[in-house]
């Protein structure tokens, strides 16, 4: 899990740079690849607003995060994607159900 949200892009912007991106995540982050969801939502803007990238995921050290939206903006650069907003929802894991149970019924390994 966790859930990387791209608005305000096209499909053709995000071919090249969403492998690259869930490729650091998962080294950052220790994640195995697969368990990484990457959507692009289109979204109707009705006041000028930046494409930005939501990440929805369980809290992590600062560090990590930081290394996370550092590497993300490095790579939107280099696809000429400069101005994006990158921001994190945290999730908790006490709030977040898998059939109806939180996480936190779960052994998480």
């Amino acid at each position: 899990m966790p859930f990387i949200r791209f608005k305000g892009f096209t499909g053709p912007q995000l071919e090249e740079v969403v492998p690259r991106i869930t490729e650091q995540f998962a080294l950052i982050t220790n994640i195995p690849r697969e368990r990484m969801k990457a959507e692009r939502h289109d979204v109707q803007a009705l006041t000028a607003s930046p494409a930005s990238v939501e990440i929805l995921m369980f809290q992590r050290d600062q560090e990590i995060h930081n290394r996370i939206a550092s590497s993300m903006q490095v790579i939107l650069e280099e696809a000429d994607l400069p101005d994006v907003h990158i921001f994190f929802n945290i999730l908790s894991p006490a709030l977040y159900y898998k059939q109806g149970k939180p996480l936190t019924d779960y052994r998480l390994d």
